[in-house]
């Protein structure tokens, strides 16, 4: 027990360094002087047997290793109080929280139905949500008991199994207003935008998107000529509307917020054999067989968002 509570702390203590960037500042907030805790990071970089941190002028600096040390740091201290959660959840008879997962554009166009749904419901529980992308990243988190749910977009190689529910999110082209483009409704060959300025999707936020999209464009001939990074769809559609260039969205994105990518048209791209799903996934909990009351409603809940979405989509 002793061993775990030195682990915990050790674990907070080098989050603390991370997040703030200095070790003495680490220090005051933890109310401890800094030279046993410079001591007891040298020390943990031991027993983990990398480099975590490298010293500058003005702090620290995480190296690779200390990224994804930190990474799952911030997962360990987080499944540490949610298990305490659940843990008196369980005692009370009923589990109450839910954990879901988001990527960036189901966190304006499904979260805020879902929310309406639960609170119609009268459903007694509590949401907690993460945006995570790319998909993989979220997809681990689904599998190691981080979460509950996810609304994500699959690759090729996610087992059906794993899937709740899906609908497809047809690939569409995002044009500013006045474009020559836009002027028609039909279905797009995306060959006809070979030459245009495209926005992307930012390789380092999404790449599960970023290399998708890549592949619609070497599907049609061409290597996209990218001048403009955003990373949430909603940047996206503002430089789009901007007229700084045309991007490869998810039809979804037409049910975003008034005001989101104001004037911009979305033609649908014809031809291609990639497809764009959007599914939920359920949790390590759900596929281990939760068949309480309260799960059922619950992912009902988010199946019938998803299909509401499905069903705005066909009217487009």
């Amino acid at each position: 027990m002793v061993g775990r509570r030195r682990r915990r702390r050790d674990v907070q203590q080098f989050k603390a360094v991370a997040e703030l960037g200095s070790i003495s500042r680490a220090a005051e907030k933890l109310f401890m002087a800094q030279p046993p805790l410079s001591a007891q990071i040298r020390q943990l970089e031991d027993e983990v047997g990398a480099s975590l941190l490298l010293r500058v002028p003005r702090g620290v600096r995480l190296t690779p290793a200390g990224r994804s040390f930190l990474d799952d740091a911030r997962a360990i201290l987080a499944r540490s109080q949610q298990a305490a959660v659940r843990a008196r959840e369980l005692e009370a008879g009923q589990r109450r929280t839910w954990r879901i997962g988001l990527m960036p554009s189901s966190t304006h166009t499904l979260l805020p139905g879902l929310l309406r749904r639960v609170q119609a419901a009268a459903l007694p529980v509590r949401i907690e949500t993460r945006e995570l992308a790319p998909s993989s990243r979220q997809l681990r988190a689904l599998r190691n008991d981080e979460l509950d749910l996810g609304f994500l977009r699959p690759g090729d190689d996610l087992p059906g199994t794993d899937i709740v529910a899906g609908i497809d999110d047809p690939y569409c082209l995002a044009l500013p207003p006045g474009h020559p483009l836009a002027a028609d409704t039909g279905p797009l060959p995306l060959r006809q935008a070979a030459h245009e300025v495209f926005v992307s999707f930012s390789r380092h936020t999404e790449s599960d998107y970023f290399d998708q999209t890549a592949a619609l464009c070497v599907e049609a001939g061409f290597t996209p000529d990218i001048r403009h990074e955003a990373g949430q769809f909603v940047g996206v559609l503002t430089l789009v509307a901007c007229g700084l260039g045309v991007a490869i969205v998810p039809a979804s994105c037409a049910t975003m917020p008034i005001g989101v990518g104001a004037g911009v048209v979305l033609r649908r791209l014809a031809g291609s054999r990639h497809k764009s799903r959007l599914v939920i996934v359920a949790g390590e909990r759900q596929r281990a067989g939760d068949d309480s009351d309260m799960a059922r409603r619950f992912v009902q809940l988010a199946v019938d968002e998803l299909q509401a979405m499905a069903q705005k989509l066909a009217r487009m």
